[in-house]
């Protein structure tokens, strides 16, 4: 590696041409970086007290092998934001002089227009690609070209390229001060950084080096890391045919906010792990390099990533062809249910290698969304679903798909529960729903359950059919009777007082009777949802209440429970038992006396927690499990000794009383060990006991 200080100007101008390399990010940059360096270049240019302004480093290395007949183009490997983002104020700051007369055409020396332009943007004597000083990637190359050439805007343009462009016109026309500019770009300063092909890493030095400017997400590392260790002629083969498809499938803007959290869902369903967002890039290396990954080539990793993309877009960015999967990942979508992804994408490679039928596909996605409505309806804490989806594939018998994929619904114990008809007809008739965030798919789900024809509900606004004006006119109270606060109280945002109209604003606080009758009204509308409003004399609690009750039944329809024959669900029921040979009689501390007292008062706190947790006695402690053991208690003489299964940074402990045992030899399973010798400390200890039960069944918390 050799580094030294360069101006910019001379660094450039000096250079044969820059090329950013196919494994690099597209241009990123937003108006908030170039307002940064151009507050700079403004700043530098006005103080002549300043002499020069650094910018950051320019990493590059040589394409081919270095001649003294010719030098090859220089490869990027760090810097091209701040090489990209000057060419475009060049540029236009070219185009701006250009608009001068003669005389004013260079305020300062070297920045006139053909200077700017043969020094810093072209090679006047090249011809094709090597006429340009810098070449970007793809998605951007033509659109710069087309800036440094004055010619139409491409096709397929870059929004960022251009979008910075006119920034840097408005900047300068709106300064009028273009010696400033001039002097501030002549003092900035970068590090010149070259590299050697045969000593220098250039993946490490790029992973270590890209903590300045804008940061770079988990798709642009995992494209670099794939692609920057391959010979040239590989990496260009592997860029067209499967990087290059997938950053447009994505989008230009969507590309790096998509591709991260599709790959983590792709890296849950590979490991049965879920990463965090900010570590996808670190938990792909470490995928990649497993054995059964690492065995095969590096192009069967990238196919494999091209394919699971694709199933990602048909179902998460709306690309699905077929009718029927469209609808219902539409569905998926305004459920915002993303934790089911990856289940959803081992699902969709089984159906496109005809392991799972369509109607089969159809079925099981409508069940994930039946399961997740449910639970929101039931206000069930969503903590467990990332797990819930994690782990489903392996309770999977693909000979018997969809009928495995009930049966695991219908077993999930109580905190990951599918909530039955009654619980769900229950709460979806008695909660605030026009306060409810899926209020409009709710909607559009029950006036269109059924039909052949669609409406679109989104033409329509939601109205109550008993007002929400607290101050009800006489013929609303009137018709609700003694107790009219506590109805409109209680029934006002409810389900059976909720529809669908396009007459909200000639409704009004309107009676219902004459919401029933006038010009649009209750009688006339076409919505099925209204059906049945037409007849009714009265709107009161006990209509309201059978309103809910029939809606209510619809939806248990929309959002149906897996249906399974009992005899067959047996047969997925787990085997085992959770019996054993010991009892409490066998723990010699636990005959009497105060060990046997603040077993007995934890004891009945932990089993009160959830119906799931069960208790397992062993030889030499009792374990406390829902999934797994989350609290362990050995006893001892006069003390029971605790273990959490859970690590020890994470436990809340004001008090200081828990210790870490991490890598110490103990019975019990978990870093956390706390004391517990006295009935008064009861209760502080639930509430550590508690920490490491909601973190098994949160595990995997969507952040």
């Amino acid at each position: 590696m050799k580094a030294s200080e360069a101006r910019f100007l001379d660094f450039i101008k000096k250079s044969p041409q820059f090329v950013i390399p196919i494994y690099q990010r597209s241009y990123s940059w937003t108006e908030k970086e170039c307002k940064q360096l151009w507050d700079d270049i403004i700043r530098t240019g006005k103080d002549n007290a300043i002499s020069a302004h650094f910018i950051g480093s320019i990493v590059y290395i040589e394409k081919g092998v270095y001649q003294i007949t010719s030098q090859s183009p220089l490869l990027v490997i760090d810097g091209q934001q701040r090489l990209t983002t000057l060419s475009l104020l060049l540029a236009a700051l070219a185009n701006a002089l250009e608009k001068l007369p003669e005389e004013k055409r260079e305020p300062e020396d070297g920045f006139s227009p053909r200077k700017l332009k043969n020094y810093y943007l072209i090679n006047p004597e090249e011809e094709g690609e090597r006429h340009f000083k810098l070449i970007l990637s793809e998605t951007d190359r033509e659109s710069l070209i087309a800036i440094v050439n004055k010619r139409e805007k491409p096709k397929s343009y870059s929004h960022r390229i251009y979008d910075n462009y006119k920034l840097f016109q408005s900047w300068i026309n709106s300064s009028g001060d273009l010696s400033t500019i001039c002097k501030g770009i002549a003092k900035l300063i970068v590090v010149d950084i070259s590299l050697s092909r045969d000593q220098d890493n250039p993946q490490l030095i790029f992973e270590s080096m890209n903590s300045t400017g804008r940061e770079l997400t988990q798709a642009d590392l995992i494209r670099n890391f794939v692609l920057m260790r391959l010979e040239p002629h590989i990496q260009n083969e592997l860029y067209a045919k499967y990087w290059r498809p997938m950053e447009l499938e994505f989008g230009q803007e969507a590309y790096g906010v998509h591709f991260d959290r599709f790959m983590r869902h792709y890296l849950t369903l590979k490991t049965g792990e879920i990463p965090r967002i900010g570590e996808v890039y670190e938990s792909f290396k470490a995928y990649s390099r497993t054995p059964d990954v690492a065995k095969d080539s590096i192009e069967a990793l990238v196919a494999e990533v091209r394919k699971f993309s694709g199933y990602y877009c048909a179902m998460a960015l709306g690309k699905e062809g077929d009718r029927q999967l469209h609808a219902a990942f539409q569905d998926i979508r305004e459920l915002k249910v993303d934790v089911a992804y990856p289940f959803l994408l081992e699902l969709y490679d089984d159906y496109h290698e005809g392991i799972l039928s369509k109607e089969d596909f159809l079925e099981t996605v409508k069940l994930v969304e039946a399961y997740v409505f449910r639970r929101a309806i039931c206000a069930i804490p969503t903590n467990s679903l990332n797990k819930t989806f994690a782990t489903f594939s392996k309770s999977i018998k693909k000979d018997r798909y969809l009928e495995s994929v009930k049966a695991h619904f219908r077993l999930l114990p109580s905190y990951r529960r599918f909530p039955n008809d009654e619980e769900f007809k229950r709460e979806l008739q008695s909660r605030d729903l026009y306060n409810f965030p899926r209020r409009s798919l709710l909607l559009r789900k029950l006036e269109n359950y059924g039909r052949k024809e669609r409406v679109n509900v989104e033409e329509y606004t939601i109205e109550h059919i008993m007002p929400q004006n607290k101050n009800l006119s006489r013929s609303w109270t009137a018709a609700l009777g003694e107790q009219w606060e506590a109805i409109h109280e209680k029934y006002l945002h409810t389900l059976g007082n909720l529809t669908l109209t396009g007459y909200n604003s000639e409704y009004s606080d309107r009676s219902f009777q004459e919401k029933r009758d006038m010009k649009g009204g209750f009688r006339e509308s076409p919505l099925k949802l209204n059906q049945g409003l037409g007849q009714l004399e009265h709107w009161d609690a006990e209509s309201i209440s059978k309103r809910a009750d029939r809606l209510s039944d619809v939806a248990n329809s929309v959002w149906s429970m897996p249906e399974i024959p009992d005899d067959i669900l047996k047969e997925y029921r787990p085997k085992t038992t959770h019996k054993t040979t010991y009892s409490l009689e066998d723990h010699p501390y636990l005959q009497g006396g105060i060990s046997r007292d603040l077993f007995e008062a934890l004891r009945k706190e932990i089993l009160a927690l959830d119906p799931v947790v069960y208790e397992e006695i062993l030889k030499l402690y009792i374990a406390f499990k829902a999934e797994t053991n989350f609290t362990d208690i050995v006893p001892l003489s006069k003390s029971l000794r605790i273990s959490l299964n859970m690590p020890f940074p994470e436990i809340n402990d004001p008090r200081g009383i828990c210790r870490d045992v991490k890598g110490l030899g103990r019975w019990g399973n978990g870093d956390v060990e706390v004391i517990l010798s006295s009935m008064d400390q009861v209760p502080y200890v639930m509430s550590l006991v508690r920490q490491s039960f909601e973190r098994q069944i949160g595990n995997g918390e969507e952040e």
